[in-house]
């Protein structure tokens, strides 16, 4: 396992701050070791906690051309058909990932191919799980064709989240599985396919980025 580079400076942060306050409550407080000691305790397993958030764990990536892997850890929300307002203007088979504080953080590629599209927007921070998340809060969305199909991959920021980094730039080529980005302390990613693709998950699944097939394009 490694640490992701976009938790160094948070990190770092939270590290500082929780030596101040210990070290604040240890001199103040002596006379109070159970105390001194509980604040202690609390500090270092918060402070594995931020840590978790930005960890990479070593893992086999599944790859294969026609594959659409996950491309975040998570528990699969929605299965269904609906229409895609910003790109494609059309119906689109939408399944969705929510990322609890628990999960991996990174994101990656759903397949190789030509970055389409990459667009920011700013928005609201309404919870992962609200119907109009998708088109309410703060997002990126990227489209990657790969020469036969299309498909779109919205990274979307929830009441927790506060930050979508996002690393790819419209004309870029890019490989299955590679770094797409990251959300910071959780949230959701929506996945746009084709209506008819072969959807090989199920509702409420634990799903694993890098390793998990959502679907099969035709």
């Amino acid at each position: 396992m490694t640490i992701h580079r976009e938790g160094t400076a948070t990190i770092t942060l939270v590290f500082v701050l929780l030596a101040l306050i210990n070290g604040a409550v240890f001199y103040w407080l002596a006379s109070s070791p159970l105390l001194c000691w509980t604040v202690f305790g609390i500090s270092v397993v918060f402070f594995l906690f931020i840590i978790s958030f930005f960890r990479i764990p070593s893992r086999s990536m599944e790859h294969g051309e026609g594959l659409v892997i996950a491309p975040a850890d998570g528990k699969v929300v929605v299965i269904e058909e609906t229409f895609e307002p910003e790109y494609f203007k059309d119906k689109r088979l939408q399944v969705s990932i929510f990322m609890s504080p628990a999960n991996v953080h990174v994101n990656r590629n759903p397949i190789s191919g030509e970055v389409k599209l990459s667009q920011y927007h700013a928005g609201k921070y309404l919870v992962a799980w609200h119907p109009k998340s998708s088109t309410e809060n703060e997002r990126h969305t990227v489209v990657i064709g790969n020469g036969n199909q299309e498909i779109l991959v919205r990274q979307i920021a929830g009441a927790l989240a506060r930050r979508i980094v996002n690393y790819l730039k419209a004309g870029m080529q890019v490989k299955q599985n590679e770094e797409m980005g990251f959300i910071k302390f959780g949230s959701r990613v929506d996945i746009y396919l084709p209506v008819g693709t072969r959807v090989d998950v199920a509702l409420e699944q634990t799903v694993r980025g890098g390793q998990t097939v959502i679907a099969k394009l035709g």
